[in-house]
């Protein structure tokens, strides 16, 4: 190695990860699971997770798995990750205005992301999935949020422009999700990249529905792999396209934000 590579392999390895603190907890890495019983539970949860329709039947309603947005088994900031979630439950959310445990959150995405049924709280793929979750959070301190929960809201310069967006989704999107919005299967069935509208696709009372949330997720993580190379202009015109694309409705949409603070990208 010459001199310029060491040095800059030495600057690298002295600068500050933009996830140095986050870096430290487990969960953010791949390891393997305990055994027995427990390590049992938690392979079930990461399979529910990660290949949805087909290990959750009673409880899947479209294409999606949860790891479409969960990106990496639920491990990439600003990804919605599930690092450090599990102790950050209880916890008030005003879409039902009532005090939420993990298990009710898990269920609000079974039925509005995955447009099918709330998981039996004592059900093996709910116990699975918890333990799942558990396990990525182990040593993060109770109560703290993780850097990188959630999405990281943006803004743009402008209103968002959804037939500008059409062509952006045409250039950068419609290579993985199809140019029909329709995302892409693999041999055996499974979801290898995920539809964005239609019947098979999050209904209308999903997160990413919204058009904030799905901006954020965008400007984060997409194009796969490419993560930040679109402005924020760009991630709210394709946002504002997909959106925007036919989807199924929601049954008890009209039971949400019951105390107010309904957000106003909200799609009813």
């Amino acid at each position: 190695m010459n001199f310029a590579a060491w040095l800059l392999a030495a600057v690298s390895a002295l600068a500050p990860s933009a996830h140095a603190a986050e870096d430290a907890y487990p969960g953010w890495h791949d390891a393997a699971l305990p055994e027995g019983p427990v390590g049992e539970a938690i392979a079930l949860g990461r399979r529910v997770l990660t290949r949805t329709p087909e290990n959750a039947p009673p409880y899947s309603g479209n294409a999606l798995n949860c790891t479409s947005c969960h990106l990496d088994g639920g491990r990439t900031p600003w990804a919605s990750p599930w690092v450090g979630i599990w102790g950050v439950f209880p916890e008030y959310r005003s879409r039902n205005a009532r005090v939420n445990a993990l298990q009710d959150r898990i269920g609000d995405c079974f039925e509005r992301s995955l447009n099918g049924k709330r998981p039996a709280a004592d059900s093996e793929e709910m116990i699975g999935v918890l333990a799942y979750m558990q396990w990525l959070s182990r040593e993060v301190p109770t109560g703290r949020s993780v850097k990188g929960r959630g999405f990281a809201r943006i803004q743009g310069t402008r209103e968002p422009d959804p037939d500008r967006g059409k062509q952006i989704y045409a250039e950068k999107c419609a290579l993985c999700h199809g140019a029909d919005g329709q995302g892409i299967m693999g041999t055996s069935g499974e979801t290898v990249y995920p539809p964005l509208w239609g019947d098979r696709s999050f209904n209308i009372g999903a997160g990413m529905a919204r058009l904030d949330t799905a901006a954020a997720f965008v400007k984060a993580n997409m194009p796969l792999g490419q993560g930040g190379s679109l402005s924020n202009d760009d991630a709210f015109d394709v946002a504002a396209f997909f959106t925007r694309q036919p989807r199924p409705d929601f049954a008890r949409k009209d039971a949400d934000w019951p105390k107010g603070g309904k957000p106003k990208d909200a799609r009813y």
